[in-house]
């Protein structure tokens, strides 16, 4: 693709594609800053398909800019419960209230200042800029480098330093003069996702803009865009206890800066232990435990190291130690607990 050439070509043809093809998702109901910006951060980490039943619950239970600001923390991690990053409720948070502060409670239109918000980088801003006021801003994330390498036959590894940058001036050129940027952008977005699909499943005869892609003419689909070999994963093991009494289990609070920050933990500790050991660390903490089951193995990723589980579940006399005690109306309704040890609980 020539982007001064096929301009025009490559426009037109995205948003027919667009209007014709896009899905109905809930946060296209309506272009409200709000509704726009807590799709982008969902999303950032979520499928679209898991997301929506998150971004309705969300929107129920905090239906305001406001409600968002003045939630109590605890709430608010227990809906963003099971979509992971925490990191991103709580700069949810943090951005609403800054709204309130420095902006009179209105979303500001500026791309500049909304990129200025916690939480919300060069993609949200550009997204939110270009869908709810009309921005020529691109949002560039992984679907539309995927798209730009294909198009431009772009060679260059994806973590390539200006990569994004060249992309988003690229795109800045290829906005309409005025009306439907906002479509154009998500037109971009919805073709990575539909149809110019990672490695060998790109669906390319039903590709609005085809006859203007680099890589197919070259066939060269499957090889790009080109990524850097990934770093391999810091792996860690770990021996993670539940301990019972009665319907409730122990919790305590992780330290407030790393790895899952301030939120409810199973206690565990580093290293895999046996389970007399489990059984003399449970002494140690002060419980009476009674029995000790079979140590579980599980495994959990995050995006840096992936955590190797020994879990044993442990029953206690009494409710005593150094730990919270949660009942199951508390963890069903109140304590959000990250997926790492939640899957645990599951663990027949």
């Amino acid at each position: 693709m020539n982007p001064s050439k096929d301009a025009a070509f490559l426009t037109e043809a995205l948003l027919a594609w667009y209007g014709a093809n896009a899905r109905e998702l809930p946060w296209r109901a309506d272009r409200e800053p709000y509704h726009v910006w807590l799709s982008e951060i969902m999303l950032q980490q979520t499928r679209a398909s898991t997301a929506q039943a998150y971004y309705a619950r969300f929107l129920r239970e905090l239906p305001t800019i406001r409600a968002l600001a003045e939630a109590d923390e605890a709430r608010l991690l227990k809906l963003w419960e099971g979509l992971g990053y925490y990191s991103r409720a709580r700069n949810l948070q943090k951005a609403a209230r800054v709204i309130l502060e420095k902006h009179a409670g209105q979303f500001p239109r500026a791309p500049q200042e909304i990129a200025a918000l916690p939480g919300i980088g060069p993609y949200t801003a550009g997204a939110i800029a270009s869908i709810c006021f009309e921005e020529a801003t691109p949002a560039v994330d992984g679907n539309v480098l995927r798209v730009m390498a294909r198009l431009t036959g772009d060679a260059a590894p994806l973590d390539a330093p200006g990569r994004r940058k060249r992309v988003a001036a690229t795109l800045a050129r290829l906005y309409p003069a005025e009306g439907r940027r906002g479509d154009f952008t998500q037109s971009l977005m919805e073709l990575g996702a539909l149809v110019c699909l990672p490695g060998g499943a790109a669906l390319c005869g039903v590709c609005p803009v085809s006859a203007v892609c680099t890589a197919l003419r070259e066939n060269a689909v499957a090889k790009l865009p080109v990524k850097s070999e990934k770093k391999v994963r810091k792996k860690e093991e770990k021996t993670v206890f539940v301990l019972r009494c009665g319907d409730a289990i122990a919790l305590r609070k992780r330290a407030q800066k790393g790895l899952l920050a301030g939120l409810w933990e199973l206690p565990n500790t580093d290293g895999r232990l046996r389970e007399a050991e489990a059984l003399r660390f449970a002494r140690e903490w002060g419980l009476r435990p009674v029995r000790a089951g079979e140590g579980k193995e599980r495994k959990h990723v995050f995006t840096h190291v992936e955590w190797h589980m020994t879990c044993f579940f442990i029953d206690c006399e009494a409710r005593e130690g150094p730990f919270f005690w949660a009942d199951a109306r508390m963890l069903a309704e109140e304590i959000a607990l990250p997926s790492a040890f939640g899957k645990l609980l599951r663990t027949p």
